[in-house]
């Protein structure tokens, strides 16, 4: 039994949901997506929820599959009304960054700058060496942030590069110069 999937998705007033056979669109505020249903799972809409079902809740694969389906839907309605966002921070020493137009301008200590067109459906902003990546599709910000972060990994020595804002780097001890015995 998936505990995940017996919750029901509440809706809030402003979100409408579309129910098709193999999707569910969902539209507010922000946006509107669309969604891919597994084979197997059944969707009900009643009132102001979503209740999310398969035919065999003892059937391991069929249960990971309906925790999946209420996962993605109960996203998408977080994606159209409040939408996601993931802060990058940037440290190192003349490590900058840029907004220009659609693309991010790093300059990472290569010997050339890095121009990162950002997808369509994403906003990305810059405030300092913070980069904010915004958007109402959840997979999306995750990947387009993990894509930023992968162009210079923060290193363990001195923390240079780009790590996510909450992440915690963990810092190696350098080279230890014992003293000469005279």
């Amino acid at each position: 039994m998936s505990r995940i999937g017996k919750k029901p998705i509440e809706l809030p007033e402003h979100v409408k949901v579309e129910i098709n056979k193999s999707s569910v669109c969902v539209k507010g505020p922000k946006g509107e997506l669309s969604v891919a249903l597994p084979s197997k799972v059944k969707l009900e809409q009643k009132d102001n929820q979503i209740v999310v079902s398969v035919p065999n809740p003892e059937n391991s694969r069929q249960a990971a599959f309906w925790g999946l389906a209420r996962s993605l839907i109960a996203n998408a309605v977080q994606g159209v009304t409040e939408g996601f966002e993931k802060k990058l921070e940037v440290n190192g020493v003349g490590y900058k960054v840029a907004l220009k137009g659609d693309a991010l301008i790093l300059n990472l200590g290569y010997s050339h700058a890095i121009d990162f067109k950002v997808p369509e459906g994403i906003r990305a902003s810059v405030e300092g060496n913070e980069i904010t990546v915004s958007g109402i599709d959840k997979q999306l910000v995750g990947e387009t942030a993990a894509q930023i972060r992968k162009l210079k990994k923060p290193e363990p020595y001195k923390g240079k590069g780009i790590k996510y804002s909450d992440e915690v780097i963990r810092r190696k001890v350098g080279k230890v110069v014992k003293g000469i015995e005279s």
